[in-house]
């Protein structure tokens, strides 16, 4: 298999996470390629009609796009348990919870690198935090016990979620008034999959 990605992509760091934590990192071989909205890779553009990484080209069959759908075929492929049965439906709402922070984050980036300056808006922009926001506060005030539980998908969503706004948005301090979302990232953040796929670029 061949997964194109692009390590600033908190995306693809799903991926990657899933990767190491299943022990199949050494089954895929990764390509880096430049991909940006307004100029997708050649690569990416034949293996996914709609040009977006991650993109999880397999010999054998279609190439896998999404990370949802990449992850959870990672996970059936080495039966690691990550979309438990009992706690399915959480699981599966805190992967799409943490998808959406990332969806806003993305699109605030693409929106002070891509536009023209005297097009940028603003408002724009702070609509799109808002959503990031308050998904940090329903974090917060409902999932705490289930991101204290077992490693799951919606964990390693979530941790690769807070890690891109430390990464890209530093400067909005998620932090602030979600200690205890904080302090479990905090230890999430040092497991070795994270470390090992900490984002740059």
């Amino acid at each position: 298999m061949k997964l194109l990605k692009s390590p600033a992509s908190p995306f693809v760091r799903k991926v990657m996470v899933t990767l190491h934590e299943t022990g199949q990192l050494d089954e895929v071989e990764l390509i880096d390629v430049a991909n940006t909205p307004l100029s997708p890779d050649s690569a990416v553009a034949a293996a996914n009609p709609v040009g977006k990484i991650p993109a999880l080209i397999r010999h054998d069959a279609p190439t896998l796009y999404d990370s949802r759908v990449i992850c959870r075929f990672l996970d059936q492929r080495a039966k690691a348990g990550l979309y438990p049965d009992k706690r399915l439906f959480d699981t599966l709402t805190l992967e799409a919870t943490a998808d959406g922070m990332l969806e806003a984050a993305v699109l605030i980036i693409y929106e002070e690198r891509f536009r023209p300056r005297e097009q940028v808006s603003m408002d724009w922009i702070e609509g799109q935090w808002l959503k990031v926001s308050r998904a940090l506060d329903a974090l917060e005030t409902r999932w705490m016990s289930h991101l204290a539980g077992r490693l799951d998908m919606g964990q390693i969503a979530i941790g690769c979620a807070l890690g891109y706004l430390d990464f890209r948005h530093d400067a909005r301090k998620w932090r602030t008034g979600h200690d205890s979302l904080a302090a479990w990232y905090k230890g999430f953040a040092q497991r070795p999959a994270m470390i090992a796929t900490t984002p740059h670029g």
